[in-house]
């Protein structure tokens, strides 16, 4: 009976170390890192996305994004969203509909 308990136990113990192992990458790998932009770069930033796609209003916005150095998502009259990528100056590097948006076009405007 000792035996058995103690195997129970082991596989338990494996058990919970596989799956907080898969959790732990899950973790790891979800992208949930995003840093919003702040103080007088989200003035810049902002500013440089509406002027792009004239007008809307800013609805989200991460600093060091992988598609450029700043990204704002401006939503724009009708509900579309647009994603503008910032280079490191504030200069527009691209132009993207987003994706979450439905019906938003598969067109991308590139600056690079």
């Amino acid at each position: 009976m000792q035996r058995r308990k103690r195997w129970i136990l082991a596989g338990a113990l494996a058990a919970l170390a596989v799956g907080g192992g898969s959790l732990g990458i899950a973790n790891a790998t979800s992208g949930d890192d995003e840093r919003p932009i702040t103080g007088p770069a989200l003035e810049r930033a902002s500013a440089a996305a509406l002027a792009a796609t004239g007008g809307g209003r800013v609805s989200e916005t991460e600093a060091g994004d992988e598609d450029g150095f700043y990204e704002v998502e401006v939503t724009l009259d009708g509900g579309r969203q647009v994603d503008v990528h910032l280079n490191e100056d504030f200069s527009v590097a691209s132009q993207v509909p987003d994706v979450d948006t439905p019906g938003a076009p598969a067109i991308v405007l590139d600056r690079r």
